[in-house]
């Protein structure tokens, strides 16, 4: 059976930091998925696939929804793949050695993903349920305020790490650094921490994979914001950590306001304009600039 009975999954739904309001609903929904021979077939299905090839570094695993589904059923779905596939994501952390605050602080980024999807659409369900995979596949852990993906050197950064004289190179493994949610402030002191452990963290336990460099591609790298930003703020000071490559192409204005703001559906001129943040979003668009997710690079 790939779900626990109804008492026990509630508790893992509360393991996994998904919040109450949302823990009624796809319990009592569980027992038409485990009720149904051709439901059960789907998810065992799905979970298999999730973990087949556990611990390899695919970037993630396709997250599949329930066919014919709508309403609940349709936005918890890939939740009872993520839950189905938890004994397998635990074991390889203690397989590993994975000290069992990490596992578990790692995990409840499940719990922030169901936060995420009632923030931005309103009602219960899963947001990016691939993204979370990761996570079930140990490809990606939390470490104190950030977390790190097990990744490797790509063209956007290769030429400009070489350019500075390192030898890591296209495809070599490096760390990808992810910024998340509801975490607090992003302090430099909080990133000092993070990063060292993320060092000791996979020397440690992926010592196969040395890591010379940790990249992010992020909006919150786009040094336009500089121009609207004091120089002391945490996400200027978070910036000077990375050297950039090549602005892209093409603009993605809606991603700092899908992070900064929660939606996308609200109308640039009703989002509210308490903090430097919210301006500086805001204003750039009004004046008709765009905003660029950067890739950037730190020598670990």
């Amino acid at each position: 059976m790939p779900l626990p009975e109804t008492d026990e999954l509630a508790e893992v739904l509360l393991d996994l930091g998904v919040p109450h309001q949302d823990i009624d609903e796809p319990v009592r929904l569980s027992r038409r998925v485990t009720g149904d021979p051709g439901i059960r077939a789907f998810l065992e299905k799905a979970v298999a696939e999730l973990v087949d090839g556990m611990g390899e570094v695919r970037g993630g695993a396709d997250v599949p929804g329930l066919p014919g589904a709508s309403g609940a059923l349709a936005r918890f779905f890939p939740l009872y793949v993520l839950v189905g596939s938890l004994p397998q994501a635990r074991a390889h952390h203690r397989k590993l050695g994975v000290p069992e605050e990490v596992s578990r602080r790692t995990l409840a980024d499940v719990g922030r993903a169901v936060a995420l999807h009632r923030r931005w659409h309103g009602t219960g369900g899963i947001l990016s349920a691939r993204w979370l995979s990761l996570h079930l596949r140990g490809e990606l852990y939390q470490l104190g305020r950030l977390q790190f993906q097990r990744s490797r050197i790509d063209r956007r950064t290769s030429d400009s790490i070489a350019a500075a004289g390192l030898a890591a190179g296209l495809d070599d493994p490096a760390l990808s650094v992810h910024v998340p949610d509801f975490m607090g402030p992003l302090s430099p002191r909080a990133c000092d921490r993070s990063l060292d452990l993320a060092r000791d963290f996979f020397a440690r336990h992926h010592p196969e994979e040395p890591s010379s460099v940790a990249t992010c591609a992020s909006w919150l790298l786009d040094p336009q914001l500089k121009r609207y930003l004091p120089g002391d703020s945490n996400i200027v000071r978070f910036q000077e950590r990375f050297r950039l490559g090549e602005e892209p192409a093409e603009p993605e204005d809606l991603t700092p306001v899908r992070f900064v703001f929660g939606t996308t559906d609200v109308p640039l001129a009703r989002l509210p304009r308490t903090t430097v943040l919210h301006r500086a979003v805001l204003d750039h668009l009004g004046d008709g600039g765009h905003w660029y997710v950067r890739t950037g690079w730190l020598s670990l």
